[in-house]
């Protein structure tokens, strides 16, 4: 889509209430406005409670941390303009707005996918040991948050100085990168695009926990001595994964689906409000992920929960607790991958050796 297209595609409310009725547009700017202010409040009490508490500023934590971060600045920079724009029926930031307000969004959003895959990846080290004796420290833990911003960084920019484009989407009231442009140049940008920045990230998670899974099964044979509290851990971290893997591709599958079946057929006609769909529940992963990655590790619970609901924990002296705090860290130890290793991959720890 060239510069004049997209000019006459946003001179007035009047020309996408061709694609949407006006009710609609209005449904959809409180859908993503209430998705957007429960991000922000999630990952905001997620950053404020690690500054606050200096036991959650451990190694293990800081990917859960940095998809907070990445999470609240899709939700800032995302979020609240769609919903501004469905407010208003149409895209009203203009073409400097457009670019800019798709890098952000890709930038921060790929950074959030990458955050996944890399907490995937420290949690089947810590447990599987897939390299020795190796002690997961602060280094390590640097080393994977600035290769989560490095990757996105290097992935989002090449738009803005000719190597694809970032254009209007779905209804017409956000932008993202071009899927629909010909050109060569741009078909071969997003193929990389959809090859590094999705299918390789997921490959990680899919490695990673399926190889966790298969160290847990292989130990909990070896440990039905302690009756059966290590096929306990075993369920609860099937269970947890099951749940990551779940939200991971209700959230971007559908949007990366979109994207390669417009890449690979040219003349396939999406119905613009159909093609919306996918673009939001992607966005609405700023909600989902601190409630699942964040919110279900009682270190960070015990401590943001209090701090949303003005001093009040629901949750506080939960039966079973340190049990499960502890089963999947006897299941490491178990494995005599790391003697004396206390880290555990459930939703509930984050203890690790520095």
């Amino acid at each position: 889509m060239g510069m004049t297209a997209w000019e006459s595609a946003v001179p007035s409310s009047a020309v996408n209430e061709g694609i949407m009725p006006r009710m609609g547009y209005t449904i959809l700017a409180v859908i993503i406005g209430v998705f957007s202010v429960c991000g922000i409040v999630l990952n905001v009490a997620v950053v404020v409670v690690t500054l606050r508490h200096r036991q959650l500023r451990q190694p293990l934590n800081f990917a859960l941390v940095n998809l907070a971060v990445a999470d609240l600045g899709c939700a800032v920079f995302g979020g609240l303009p769609t919903t501004l724009t469905n407010a208003m029926g149409y895209f009203s930031l203009g073409r400097v707005g457009c670019v800019l307000e798709g890098f952000a969004v890709a930038f921060f959003g790929i950074a959030g996918l990458c955050s996944v895959a890399i907490i995937s990846l420290e949690r089947c080290l810590v447990v599987c040991r897939p390299v020795g004796s190796l002690s997961f420290s602060t280094r390590h833990a640097v080393a994977g948050v600035v290769a989560a911003w490095l990757w996105s960084f290097l992935w989002n920019t090449p738009p803005l100085f000719g190597w694809g484009a970032y254009e209007l989407e779905g209804v017409r009231t956000s932008c993202a990168p071009d899927w629909y442009s010909r050109n060569w140049a741009n078909v071969s940008y997003i193929i990389c695009y959809f090859l590094l920045c999705f299918a390789l990230p997921f490959s990680v998670i899919i490695v990673s926990y399926t190889r966790l899974l298969w160290t847990l099964r292989q130990v909990s044979r070896l440990e039905m001595s302690e009756g059966g509290s290590t096929s306990r851990a075993e369920t609860q971290v099937a269970c947890m994964v099951v749940v990551m893997v779940m939200a991971f591709l209700l959230t971007w599958l559908p949007y990366a689906a979109l994207a390669l079946s417009v890449i690979v057929d040219p003349d396939l006609y999406i119905d613009p409000v159909i093609a919306t769909v996918p673009m939001y529940l992607a966005k609405s992963s700023t909600v989902f992920n601190p409630i699942i990655y964040i919110f279900m590790n009682r270190q960070f619970r015990d401590r943001a929960v209090p701090f949303l609901l003005c001093g009040r924990n629901p949750w506080a002296g939960e039966p079973g607790d340190s049990e499960r705090e502890t089963t999947v860290s006897s299941v490491s130890r178990s494995s005599k991958v790391s003697p004396g290793s206390s880290q555990t991959v459930s939703p509930g720890s984050s203890q690790t050796q520095d």
